[in-house]
């Protein structure tokens, strides 16, 4: 079985193994920069599993940005009946996507 680790982010949980190229909310980092995700409440290594309650004490994930865009339009469409209410609008949310580089346990 493969190293991986839970990080979370932007409000969200995510599986990331080294390698991986995933969309996480919008970080304000320029292309090309490392960031580190220190909230990592799992890291599972071959038969070894180090839990956190709630982060991983030490541990890390590193990773590089690739870009940065925005998601699929959402539609929100409000609508009353017998009033003649409708509004419709739309929604893209940004993102930033990165490669997984490295876990590291303290």
């Amino acid at each position: 079985m493969a190293r991986y680790a839970i990080i979370q982010t932007g409000g969200k949980q995510y599986q990331v193994t080294p390698g991986d190229t995933l969309k996480v909310e919008k970080l304000t980092l320029p292309t090309g920069v490392d960031v580190e995700f220190d909230q990592v409440l799992l890291v599972k290594d071959d038969d070894k599993v180090l839990t956190g309650s709630p982060n991983v004490p030490g541990a890390k994930v590193t990773a590089s940005v690739i870009s940065e865009g925005k998601g699929e339009k959402v539609i929100v469409f409000k609508f009353k009946a017998k009033s003649r209410y409708r509004r419709k609008s739309g929604h893209r949310q940004p993102y930033t996507e990165v490669t997984i580089k490295d876990i590291l346990v303290g």
